[in-house]
This record gives structure tokens, sequence and C-alpha cells, in this order.
């Protein structure tokens, strides 16, 4: 007899997040299916870990019929829940989103959508993170779009073995071209995103500075094979990402460097 995969889902919008039941729900398909998620909304927190504090991870609701529990920190943290016995039982898969914004490009560093899947690699647990390039609109409609593109690449993620520290990030396109055309699953690298940042000055009430990092939304190339690319042109973004930062085409050159 086949033992069934156990399944945690997570993600860096917090348990309340529409999108999270929605991953939750297709999971459940998959194997026996637990939430462990951020009590609240962490996004752009990149791969941060709890150290030298207790942490609170108390059951809640259940998210799509799944048993769910509400941590008091970070994606991350959620993960490692995880991977350290949290739930008394093996965790064998990660599955981190929906994050209802893309995770392209440079992006990635700051996600906790996607740091939370790298995190439960470190664990020795396969992961994937699940992204979509905006979701407004219609929301049940916008989640029919998305649905069978989900399950199709849970499912094939799962037939596929990853080397270790590596996840797959997978970005869908907005929900406005799924609607126009059936989208394919490209393989791709990380792209050129381009970022339009302003510091937006103010002054409070007691004449004191402080700042909103402000100004337009970042934008991307449209080159054939990133990321980036291909979710504009309305595919399926698949991109291999491990935790092996090195520069490798610098090492010899750095070798023979005088170091004296």
């Amino acid at each position: 007899m086949i033992k069934p995969l156990e399944i945690v889902v997570t993600n860096d919008d917090g348990i309340s997040s529409p999108l999270l039941a929605l991953l939750a729900d297709v999971s459940k398909e998959f194997g026996n299916a637990a939430v462990i998620a951020p009590d609240r909304n962490w996004s752009a927190t990149g791969h941060q870990k709890t150290l030298g504090r207790s942490m609170r991870a108390d059951p809640a609701p259940p998210v799509a019929g799944v048993p769910a529990f509400a941590c008091a920190h970070t994606p991350s943290d959620c993960s490692a829940l995880a991977g350290l016995g949290f739930l008394d039982r093996k965790i064998d898969v990660v599955l981190s989103g929906v994050n209802p914004a893309s995770n392209a490009s440079r992006d990635i560093t700051y996600s906790g959508t996607v740091t939370a899947a790298l995190e439960a690699t470190i664990w020795g647990i396969r992961a994937a993170a699940f992204s979509i390039d905006g979701f407004k609109g219609d929301f049940e409609e916008n989640c029919a779009l998305l649905r069978p593109y989900l399950k199709r690449a849970i499912r094939k993620f799962l037939d596929i073995a990853l080397p270790p520290f590596t996840i797959l990030n997978f970005n869908f396109p907005n929900p406005a071209l799924l609607k126009e055309k059936e989208a394919r699953f490209v393989v791709t690298k990380q792209g050129e995103r381009i970022y339009h940042d302003e510091l937006v000055k103010r002054i409070d009430p007691f004449g004191r500075p402080y700042y909103w990092f402000g100004g337009e939304m970042p934008s991307g190339d449209r080159m054939e094979g990133s990321d980036c690319g291909e979710i504009a042109r309305g595919n399926i973004s698949v991109t291999p990402i491990h935790l092996d930062l090195t520069a490798h085409e610098l090492i010899e050159p750095l070798r023979k460097f005088d170091w004296r």
C-alpha cells in the first residue's frame, strides 16, 4: 500500500488569504494536507528566521477543509516548523502561495512565498512556490481560470526529481491573459526586472521626517525564455531556483588573483 503524501501549505500573505484557501483545496487532492501559515501578512520579508525568541503556532479554523495552524512569525518559520516535527509526522512536500503578484527576476530575494519554499529544502522537503501576476476582477472567475493550471503544476512538480536545496518557482500570467488563450508551461531563467521606486518624504505632526518607498510598479523584459517575458506573453513560467548563490564563473579568476 502506497503511503499518501504529507503536504504542508503555507504563504506570505497570511492565513486569511483566499488564494491560500485555493492552494489548500487543490493540494488535498494529492495527499494529506495541513496549513501552517503566518497569522498576518508578511509580504516582501525575504528569508527571515526567528532566533532567540519564542514562537506560537496556534490551531486555527480549517482552511478549505484542511487542518490549519496560524504562526505568529515568518513564512520561513512556518516551513521550519514543518521540517522540525511540529505536526509529529514527516512532511514530504511544502507548497507555498498562491501569491497575488508575480515573484520573478530579483523579486525572489524579497519574496516570503519563494523563501518559504527554499527554507523547506533545508529540512530535506520537496517544495514549490506559486504566484500569479495580479488577481483583479471577479474572484470566483479568476479562481476557476487558475485552478486547472495550478492542479497541473502540482501534478507535474510531484513527478520531477529535483536536486537538494532546489525548488520550482511557478509564475502564472494575469487572469485576463488566461482568459484569452491556453497558457503554455515554459521552463525559464530569471529575467530582468526594472524598478521605478521613489523615496517619498513626509513630515509628521511633530516636525520629524518619515519616508515611504513609492513610485510606479516595476516592469520587466519581454525576452523569450525569461520569467518576466513569458509571464507577459501569457505563459506559465517555471523557474528552477536553488540556495547556492555562489558566482561559480568567478571562482577560477579569483583564485588567480594576487591576494598578497
